[in-house]
């Protein structure tokens, strides 16, 4: 009955259930508020007191930042499981989506516990609600339902239309002169900018709970408790005979190509999430942010990777089904990601040399981003899919646990690397892009080197 509920339930936009709408808007809110906070949360932490800020040294706000983004993703995998067999994917997003917002909320008091509170309470409901609400899209539609992929594509479209807005408005809110001098102007202090931002992350969260809250009629059929698998002697017994079952030689080989694009993915994201931390502040330091007359707001310059994103996605789509069985391998995919981030990051050395003369144009920040997103979209949905399609059956919950581990030592390094930015220092700045740069294109070598073998442990596996 609930499968038969699902192939017909196509009263939602271009024909898809119902409750993809509302989980569309959630998602949308929700990134809406991370991305936010996330933009001018570095620069927050360095700016001075007199500023408002809590005047962190660089490398200590990139070590928090870095610790922060990878707590989100780690805790994921306790997220699912608790939503999968103890709270049910749909009440496990509401207190997730609750959580987020009281950490949002923390934020917005001038208080170091509060802002550590803040991001305790956000990465511990983002991980309840991340994986959940991506497990209820997924059970919107019947096993072999020809809408799922395009439901996913639709989904995902939200998350970066959220992650274009964000930073648009908390970034206004937290760092924009013409809003300090409106708190000036009726009474208020301008240095509470900042919270102000913080704030709108959080009423953000707030609209996608309405959202979600309203609408929940529509996904009252997908997201409930899966079996538990130890709840009895015989359950306990089948799931342990399940997990002792011995991988074949064919088996170890796949799990050993996911492990080598492991370890390249992480060189991926370390690169990729500076755009958080030293990009950040390159973008607030050394490039000029006047646009016919109005000063732009440096946290601005975070909407352009989703904003590519969103332009680059359907290309690149489009440019994998037309090349069909012509397409590169994973693995030469992975190889033309790091390839291009790489080439993006070269494009920071002579950015950052001509800083020694003054503030540089805007345009080598966009020429950055455009390349990090080009590699992008050779890796991350590439990724997943790669995964999902090597990972033996019996492993499979686990291997994608592990390929999100990634992301998450990926975010770790990036505060690590971060931590050594120092501004107004051309000929630093050049060395540290540049052996950014170069670390990424001797990785890709080395990738373009092993992917023959890496063809072969996959097995056939395209």
């Amino acid at each position: 009955m609930e499968i038969e509920h699902k192939q017909r339930d196509h009263g939602g936009f271009g024909g898809h259930p119902k409750g993809l709408t509302m989980l569309f808007f959630t998602e949308l809110w929700e990134r809406f508020s991370y991305y936010g906070m996330r933009a001018i949360l570095t620069l927050y932490m360095v700016a001075e007191s007199a500023e408002g800020g809590l005047e962190f040294t660089v490398k200590e706000a990139a070590s928090l930042y870095g610790t922060y983004t990878m707590t989100v993703y780690l805790m994921s995998m306790p997220g699912g499981l608790l939503g999968d067999y103890v709270l049910g994917a749909r009440r496990a997003v509401l207190i997730g989506g609750i959580i987020i917002a009281l950490g949002h909320f923390a934020m917005v008091f001038q208080s170091l516990p509060f802002f550590y509170c803040g991001l305790a309470l956000i990465a511990l409901g983002s991980g309840l609600l991340k994986p959940n609400i991506s497990s209820m899209v997924g059970g919107l539609y019947g096993t072999n339902d020809a809408r799922r992929d395009a439901g996913f594509s639709i989904f995902y479209m939200g998350i970066n239309l959220g992650a274009v807005l964000a930073p648009l408005v908390c970034g206004f809110l937290a760092q924009s002169k013409q809003f300090r001098g409106w708190l000036a102007s009726v009474g208020l202090a301008p240095t509470a900018s900042w919270h102000w931002g913080f704030g709108a992350a959080g009423i953000g969260m707030v609209i996608g709970l309405v959202v979600y809250l309203t609408q929940l009629k529509w996904v009252t059929h997908v997201g409930d408790l899966k079996n538990r698998p130890l709840a009895g002697r015989t359950e306990k017994t089948a799931a342990t005979t399940a997990v002792s079952e011995k991988l074949t030689s064919a088996e170890w080989k796949r799990i050993g190509a996911i492990v080598i694009l492991f370890v390249f993915t992480i060189c991926f994201w370390t690169a990729y999430e500076q755009k958080g931390i030293s990009l950040n502040l390159f973008a607030k330091e050394s490039v000029r942010n006047q646009l016919w007359g109005f000063e732009v707001p440096s946290s601005w310059f975070q909407s352009m990777t989703a904003f590519f994103v969103i332009l680059l996605a359907p290309l690149f789509a489009k440019i994998w089904s037309l090349l069909g069985d012509r397409q590169p391998s994973s693995p030469g995919k992975f190889t033309l990601g790091l390839f291009f981030i790489s080439l993006g990051y070269f494009l920071m050395i002579p950015a950052s040399l001509l800083t020694a003369t003054g503030k540089i144009s805007p345009l080598w920040l966009v020429g950055l981003y455009f390349l990090e997103v080009t590699g992008e979209m050779c890796i991350s949905p590439v990724g997943l899919s790669t995964v999902s399609k090597l990972a033996p059956a019996k492993v499979l919950g686990i291997m994608l646990g592990v390929w999100f581990l990634a992301s998450s030592l990926g975010n770790k390094m990036a505060g690590f690397i971060g931590g050594f930015y120092v501004a107004k220092d051309a000929h630093r700045l050049a060395t540290m892009y540049g052996g950014i740069a170069v670390g990424l294109l001797v990785a890709c070598g080395i990738l373009a080197l092993l992917t023959p073998t890496i063809r072969k442990m996959m097995g056939g596996v395209k």
